[in-house]
């Protein structure tokens, strides 16, 4: 570990904080804020929910929990493979979709400058990076006409190797490669996927892929922190160790027996109470345009984890808050009205940041107009900042329930947090809801309709089933 991430002093100083104050009823009011008693009469079924996760640990598909600490060997790997991709590749392409595109591109956005790919080559000192998560025909095209296939590699990633998406990007590229390349195209793939089943595992001992493996226990939505998110990360030059330093020492304080010491739990504890309130809406605003895509990454976590049919007890709860994705300040003017004024459905997260990257001072100017001098002197820092506190009160007066994550800076560390923070709040909440956190039944059942559609084999009977969908009525389309 660097030296940086070995003071304990420094570690502290770069602890996430959560502040609810704006969900309580102190400050937003008795009609919609949330009670000390409400906090307390769940706190027996918030242990219960400690203690299934902690009994759990490591099992099933909960493999996620262990990731910080069970990776030494594979970082090594991920490290000298990076090395060697850095070396010689312009371009680093991810090919994946979900959970495989969306915690590398966010932690991409976070951690790397953010016109990284329009950077001179000596000052990104790594290959350009993209990340192809649909099957868009001209997004393809668009991707080849910037990037060389030669001058590329590629990291396709699925654990089963049947994601149509993923694999049809792979077939496409390494089509062209073996064109342009021949026998040297399996240079420019490398794997993440199942050590022992699927299909891309088979093709990568066929062809001589380069292979990563992603842990059983651990699913697409809950995999930036192993090999699906620390091999791009690498290759970007991010450090793997505090990153992983730092979702393990958010994972100690969301083991913690006190409920008031273990943020992630609090913090189901809240949105559980708030789904039961009638708040079906999770509103993630980041204050900084480094944390932007992290809301994507959530609105995945979030929704396909909770949203569910039924519960454990087969039950039908129709269970789940709908992720929406919101910038601040950018969304102050598009999106806050709603928010201050609208329907009492929604919980606001603000993500925000303590100390930038940098510092942008606002020159004198325009001393005869007020309205605009009196930015003078100040920093866009201070803008930024003055404009998420005045944000957060101009809710809070109307008695809508917000809270705010403060990231003491934005670096490898306090990501590793903020991602194990965002897995236990969602394992805590999926156990509150009494269900299963981890399938995702609904896009099952969407992949089986694409599959016979498309006259897959062995999916004969869904494809009799779309037959005898009603057709549709001239008389409704205009």
């Amino acid at each position: 570990m660097s030296k940086r991430g070995l003071k304990r002093d420094w570690k502290r100083s770069m602890a996430l904080r959560f502040d609810y104050n704006n969900m309580m009823s102190e400050y937003v009011g008795e009609k919609e804020g949330i009670t000390t008693k409400e906090i307390n009469s769940l706190k027996p079924y918030a242990v219960k929910a400690l203690g299934n996760v902690i009994e759990n640990r490591g099992k099933g598909w909960l493999g996620w929990t262990e990731l910080p600490y069970n990776q030494n060997e594979v970082v090594k790997d991920i490290k000298a493979t990076a090395q060697t991709i850095r070396k010689k590749a312009k371009n680093f392409v991810v090919l994946g979709i979900g959970g495989s595109a969306l915690g590398p591109y966010a932690v991409f956005q976070a951690l790397c400058h953010l016109h990284y790919n329009d950077l001179p080559r000596k000052d990104r000192k790594g290959p350009k990076f993209y990340v192809e998560d649909n099957v868009d025909p001209e997004r393809m095209a668009a991707l080849l006409d910037v990037v060389d296939p030669a001058e590329t590699v590629f990291n396709v990633i699925t654990k089963s190797g049947a994601t149509s998406e993923t694999m049809t990007q792979y077939l496409i590229i390494y089509d062209i490669l073996k064109e342009k390349l021949g026998d040297k195209a399996a240079e420019h793939i490398v794997c993440t996927t199942s050590e022992t089943k699927g299909n891309l595992i088979k093709l990568a001992k066929q062809e001589g892929f380069k292979t990563f493996y992603i842990p059983d226990g651990v699913g697409g939505r809950f995999s930036e922190l192993c090999p699906v998110g620390l091999l791009p990360a690498a290759v970007l030059g991010i450090d793997l160790t505090e990153l992983l330093a730092g979702a393990a020492y958010m994972d100690k304080s969301c083991l913690s027996a006190v409920i008031n010491k273990n943020p992630a739990l609090i913090s189901a504890m809240l949105q559980y109470i708030a789904m039961k309130k009638g708040k079906n809406i999770s509103v993630m605003m980041p204050y900084a345009d480094s944390l932007k895509y992290f809301a994507d990454w959530y609105a995945q976590l979030w929704a396909e984890s909770l949203g569910k049919e039924i519960d454990r007890d087969s039950r039908i709860v129709n269970a789940g808050q709908t992720p929406v994705k919101a910038l601040g300040v950018t969304d102050q003017h598009s999106q806050v009205q709603l928010y201050t004024e609208g329907p009492f459905d929604k919980v606001v997260t603000f993500l925000a940041v303590d100390k930038y990257r940098t510092e942008v001072k606002i020159p004198e100017g325009c001393k005869d107009i007020p309205d605009v001098h009196f930015l003078s002197g100040h920093t866009m820092n201070e803008l930024i900042s003055a404009e998420r506190s005045a944000t957060e009160y101009a809710l809070t007066v109307k008695g809508r329930l917000n809270r705010t994550i403060f990231l003491p800076e934005v670096n490898a560390f306090t990501i590793g947090q903020l991602i194990a923070f965002f897995e236990y709040e969602t394992a805590f909440a999926g156990e509150l809801l009494n269900i299963d956190a981890y399938n995702q039944p609904g896009v099952e059942n969407g992949k089986n309709a694409t599959y016979a559609l498309l006259g897959r084999k062995g999916y004969e009977e869904k494809k009799a089933e779309l037959n005898l969908a009603k057709a549709k009525s001239s008389t409704y389309i205009i």
